[in-house]
């Protein structure tokens, strides 16, 4: 999310309500249409049949196979996940530098190891506490990870351990692990931390032979501790590990860096000055690049990629334009391992010197630091470390002699298992890169997301706008409610038109601006700082442009529209679908249109993610984590908190996941008042235990009937006497505030992207100097799904929307519902009948491409 590419994973079969308890037909879950408000009819044996049928099922709806191999179905044979672990104990350390999001996967790996009947270890002070023992490793209880979700770092600790270097270490950690029965080892660091730990797995049976030699173990443990298993997650703020999209703790960090970006921009402004930032990231540029894109910096260093050898002399002038524009203030972001082409290092200290040198602009210099890695993990890091830790277990537990230590990855919207030596060598093979100047191969090597980054920034920043235009107009609308970083798609979007040398047009208003004619160019210095603000810096409205046909085709005819982005909601999918099929009766409706997500709802057809989704799931997520805390405090308190989404749970499930909630009733997923006795009975339980406080998310739309206040009240009189509740409705607070590091990137790219493809689409719809498109594919939503973004046409998209209810027919976040119970601890049952497969690293053919 990062923030960046994504997070996210394949459709799945259905979640069954019935009686008191929960039936999961795998770890997918999909429901099948059914009226408002009715609940699935569970006993009619051919619907039951037909709905899991529509399903693709995928252990623990985290590990997929690559799109290029077919999943071996095990049909007719179930496994009670619940004893998956018996018999079995794993240990988790995490390792290396801490980093946001680190105890969302230990209190995962904890609570599903547990679940599946293993015993779960907790490895103090990471490698040196595997070395030194005693105390150092113990068992873990469910309580013991309570309220380690909001925490950042490590709450198990971490160290670096000189001693596990040796062979003798090694020797010593194996032997505390053998007497504690222990052969499965969830480790959560960097690449160093992962390699050791293959390492140690190598070595595993010459350290029982020489255990057994010396006498500190005998033969029958040697034999039940014959092999190791190892699972890695990467958790490491600088996302420098190859194979994977995000590590845990990267959103965060670029959290706490915009924060203070933020912040700075204001004082700034205020006396005309040039900020340098020094950020994180060792070798790896990443933080620096998408905190430039997400800020509109002016000038990015970053080690993949040095600037040229008369860099200064570009940089004083990029800046001398800038200034000449108008704007008050400069950014410059500095990666502290930022170096020239000759491989010297370009610190923060030496661009002050040159820029007061000469241009003589009052700068200064702001070195974040540590900073970056304290603070409460973003809903993203939750999310991921959380489904990252499930993943681990199972993929321990599934783990045979043969199978060679993995690592858990994201992979664009999926998460997939990578062979851990595979990721580490690619990741050598950058640096190796980098030492021989191949600074192309190194961008390519760091993964499809940071080229994309890298691509985008180059076209906002480094491409002066041609004096040849192209004398295309292309406006650009938002539509619906106001969401955060829809003025970030708007700023990409109009910059790209015009380096594309067209010319850009602001609609305000929504449809009803484009009917009213409230039109207006729009430039460069227009939309210069937009990246950070909230809202529609253009107005925004629901209205719809059917009643506005005659209006609208007039305006377009009287402002020479060439091309339309449309930027928002659900309405701005319907909107395009209205003004396509408008096309048969208006002429002027046949040009080229994109629609580009934006609505904290995320309920729009064609995309996985929305702009704006991000920014309402911290809010939320932030709020719950207050609201956690007066319930620890008072003790035996239970909150109802509402969230917004109309019938899409999107919000409440995953806030549901980034906040440890008891419960998240949504729409998509039914429940009856048999359900809702279950909850309240795992409440009563829960406060008999060390926990004593529950939290309840409910979706605004998820039930007619079923409303907050009847929750509250219904929780309020079957608690009398163990616990006592509150209510919270968060209202628009959700659409609000600064946008999040995810959707100022996730924006910035939709909008360049749409614009360049705008672009094809007006050359080849172009004849004798005037546009005409009337095919499906001249008009499209631009989303992501799964690992890519793509182009649908909207008129395609129709068959896949639930227009009753705005809501697509299929939604990816429905398959974590069953981790979110897991994770609250439900007694449900589930089966898997299909198992994923490691994928492997599709190494880039680079010697091909190289520059002669």
């Amino acid at each position: 999310m990062s923030g960046s590419d994504g997070l996210c994973v394949l459709l799945g079969t259905l979640v069954l309500a019935a009686g008191l308890t929960l039936v999961v037909f795998g770890f997918f879950s999909f429901f099948p249409p059914r009226k408002k408000n009715q609940a699935p009819d569970l006993t009619n044996k051919a619907g039951l049949s037909a709905c899991v049928r529509e399903g693709k099922n995928s252990l623990l709806c985290l590990s997929v196979l690559s799109e290029s191999k077919a999943m071996s179905s095990h049909a007719g044979k179930h496994s009670d996940t619940t004893k998956l672990g018996v018999g079995k104990a794993i240990a988790v350390l995490t390792s290396g530098g801490d980093a946001q999001g680190m105890n969302a996967a230990v209190r995962a790996a904890v609570r599903v190891g547990i679940y599946t009947g293993a015993k779960v270890f907790f490895v103090h002070e990471g490698y040196q506490g595997l070395v030194d023992g005693g105390d150092n490793i113990r068992e873990a209880t469910w309580e013991s990870v309570s309220m380690m979700l909001q925490l950042g770092g490590t709450v198990i600790g971490s160290a670096r351990c000189q001693e596990f270097r040796t062979r003798a270490g090694r020797t010593q950690a194996a032997c505390n692990l053998v007497t504690r029965g222990i052969t499965n080892l969830c480790v959560i660091g960097g690449d160093g931390s992962l390699t050791g730990a293959n390492e140690f797995r190598c070595e595993w049976s010459g350290h029982l032979a020489e255990l057994v030699k010396t006498g500190k173990i005998s033969m029958e443990q040697a034999k039940f501790s014959s092999h190791l298993n190892i699972v890695g997650m990467v958790g490491s703020i600088d996302n420098d590990f190859c194979g994977t999209d995000m590590t845990i703790g990267t959103d965060s960090a670029l959290h706490r860096i915009m924060e203070v970006v933020d912040a700075i921009t204001t004082t700034a402004q205020s006396h005309q000055r040039t900020f340098i930032l020094e950020v994180m990231g060792r070798h790896c540029g990443y933080l620096a690049l998408v905190t430039a894109l997400s800020c509109g910096a002016d000038w990015v260093f970053i080690p993949e990629m040095p600037p040229e050898d008369d860099w200064e002399d570009h940089l004083c002038r990029r800046l001398t334009e800038t200034r000449s524009r108008g704007s008050r203030l400069n950014v410059l972001i500095v990666a502290e391992g930022a170096i020239d082409k000759h491989g010297k290092p370009i610190s923060s200290d030496m661009v002050k010197d040159l820029v007061v040198k000469r241009l003589g602009y009052d700068t200064r210099v702001t070195i974040l630091g540590h900073v970056q890695r304290g603070g409460t993990p973003s809903a993203f890091d939750r999310i991921l470390g959380s489904r990252m830790g499930v993943e681990a277990v199972m993929a321990l537990l599934d783990a045979t002699p043969e199978t060679p230590a993995c690592v858990v990855s994201l992979s664009g919207n999926q998460a997939i298992r990578l062979p851990l030596m595979e990721c580490v060598q690619v990741t050598k093979d950058v640096t190796r890169a980098m030492a021989e100047g191949r600074f192309d191969d190194a961008i390519k090597l760091r993964g499809r997301s940071f080229e994309n980054n890298w691509n985008t920034y180059k076209l906002l920043a480094h491409i002066r706008p041609p004096e040849d235009k192209s004398n295309f107009n292309i406006a650009v609308v938002n539509v619906g409610a106001p969401c955060a970083g829809m003025n970030a798609a708007v700023r990409s979007t109009v910059r790209i038109g015009i380096i594309q040398g067209h010319h850009m047009l602001s609609v305000h208003d929504g449809f009803e601006g484009l009917a009213r004619g409230q039109i207006e160019p729009i430039g460069w210095n227009d939309v210069g700082g937009w990246t950070g603000k909230g809202g529609s810096n253009l107005g925004t409205k629901r209205v719809m442009p059917g009643k506005y046909m005659d209006e609208i085709s007039l305006t377009i005819s009287k402002f020479n529209i060439h091309a339309l982005v449309i930027i928002g909601g659900f309405e701005a999918y319907t909107g395009s679908l209205e003004l396509v099929a408008g096309r048969e009766r208006y002429e002027e409706l046949c040009i080229p249109l994109v629609v580009i997500p934006a609505t904290v709802s995320n309920n729009v057809p064609g995309s996985d993610f929305s702009i704006g989704a991000d920014t309402a799931l911290n809010t939320i997520t932030m709020t719950c984590d207050r609201i956690k805390q007066s319930a620890a405090g008072t003790k035996r308190r239970v909150f109802i908190v509402e969230t917004m989404g109309g019938y899409c749970g999107y919000l409440a499930t995953m806030a549901g996941l980034a906040s440890g909630a008891d419960a998240a009733y949504i729409f998509e997923d039914p429940f009856s008042i048999h359900d809702l006795e279950v909850n309240v009975e795992h409440l009563i339980e829960k406060m008999k235990t060390t926990v004593k406080r529950g939290l309840i998310l409910r979706n605004e739309k998820c039930n007619l009937n079923y409303t907050t206040d009847f929750l509250f009240n219904l929780y309020s009189e079957e608690g009398r006497g163990t616990f006592d509740c509150r209510k919270n409705v968060l209202g628009h607070m959700q659409q609000g505030g600064t946008p999040t590091p995810f959707d100022r990137n996730f924006g910035t790219k939709l909008g360049a992207k749409a614009v360049l493809w705008l672009s094809d689409k007006l050359k080849e719809c172009c004849r004798h100097g005037r546009v005409f498109a009337n095919t499906p594919d001249s008009a499209c939503v631009l989303g992501m799904k799964k690992r890519n973004l793509v182009f649908q046409p909207v008129s395609e998209l129709k068959e896949q929307t639930d227009f009753e209810h705005r809501i697509p027919k299929q939604e990816w976040w429905l398959t974590l519902r069953p981790i979110l119970k897991i994770l609250a601890k439900y007694k449900i049952d589930f089966h898997y009948t299909e198992k994923a497969h490691l994928e492997h690293i599709l190494r880039k053919r680079l010697s091909a491409e190289k520059k002669v």
